[in-house]
């Protein structure tokens, strides 16, 4: 499954389940794009992020990385 352009929260629990651990990019907010949460680079590190990022040819400085963790319990 594709989780690029998609918001972790959105994501069914055991799609969560799945990229749990991995590291995700996300657009830095300002107020001129005022992005919304969507995961633009998953990898199993910030460099491998990165690398997604360049190939699509967007600023890696532009966007934070996070790694994700499990859902909560419901």
């Amino acid at each position: 499954m594709d989780f690029i352009g998609r918001t972790p929260e959105q994501l069914s629990n055991p799609d969560q389940w799945k990229i749990a651990g991995r590291w995700a990019a996300f657009e830095l907010y300002s107020p001129e794009t005022n992005p919304f949460r969507l995961i633009q680079a998953l990898g199993d590190s910030p460099a491998d992020c990165i690398r997604q990022l360049q190939s699509r040819g967007l600023d890696p400085k532009k966007y934070e990385f996070v790694i994700l963790k499990p859902p909560l319990p419901r």
